[in-house]
């Protein structure tokens, strides 16, 4: 007998995650910057992938995203 379970459907989605780059922890210049901005970094990656998934380009092919302190705080755990 398997001891492992298969996950279906939305199941995986439990193991989504927010990618935060680890320069933001081991680089000198961002030392002094609070785990809730490196955090807030990592968000803003999430959001920026969104962006860029809806074509929210500009004429200089940056992607611009629209996140505001309203959402943000949705995301902040209590």
């Amino acid at each position: 007998m398997n001891q492992f379970s298969y996950f279906y459907t939305n199941q995986a989605e439990k193991f989504t995650f927010y990618r935060i780059p680890k320069a933001l922890f081991t680089d000198e210049r961002f030392i002094k910057l609070s785990t809730e901005a490196k955090m807030l970094y990592g968000l803003m990656l999430d959001r920026m992938e969104l962006s860029r998934t809806n074509g929210l380009i500009d004429k200089m092919n940056r992607v611009y995203i629209y996140f505001t302190p309203d959402e943000v705080m949705e995301r902040k755990p209590s």
